[in-house]
């Protein structure tokens, strides 16, 4: 059985694509070509389940059509529209580290230079010109580091744990904010 702590999302499923069972495949990590994958995983009812590409096609820098084993027809296509697609984190660890994607990292444990832990990174947002891990701390507030090669100071993958070196008073801003909005 596969484990959330197995994966990570890449993509999803839009929709089916022609005759033949082929889907429009919307990626934010293209590691199933960079990596010697033969699968993708599929999230269906909340069960992850491995899928073997037949063949896929880039439409795009961010799409692609792909044909999965036993799956030839519009019909049986359909049932994966939506669908989201997950990547084994063991054949990502075979990429070399400027390879990886910054999904890759769901699900990391984050700490500090000075090894205080920050919280788990649970998503990357990439909504804002700046890439931002999204922390999740012990006591369930969320936390947003900014996701730079500059200050990853270390990466773990078998621990699946990363230290950083923040600039001084990144940590502290969401604090100051706050205190300023007391006082007026």
């Amino acid at each position: 059985m596969i484990r959330q702590e197995e994966v990570y999302k890449i993509g999803v499923l839009n929709k089916p694509h022609g005759i033949h069972g082929e889907l429009l495949f919307t990626f934010t990590d293209d590691v199933f070509d960079r990596v010697d994958a033969d699968y993708l995983i599929c999230r269906l009812d909340g069960i992850f389940v491995p899928f073997f590409f037949e063949s896929y096609r880039f439409r795009s820098d961010t799409t692609a059509l792909v044909k999965f084993e036993g799956i030839d027809s519009i019909e049986e296509a359909q049932p994966f529209t939506n669908i989201e697609v997950y990547f084994p984190t063991a054949l990502s660890d075979e990429a070399p580290d400027g390879e990886l994607s910054w999904n890759y990292f769901v699900g990391f444990r984050v700490e500090d230079a000075m090894h205080d832990f920050l919280g788990t990174i649970v998503e990357v947002d990439t909504t804002t010109i700046n890439t931002l891990f999204v922390l999740e701390r012990r006591d369930g507030s969320e936390l947003l580091i900014p996701a730079q090669e500059a200050f990853i100071a270390a990466v773990d993958k078998k621990l699946r744990s990363m230290t950083v070196d923040l600039p001084e008073g990144l940590l502290t801003i969401d604090q100051l904010t706050d205190e300023e909005e007391e006082e007026e």
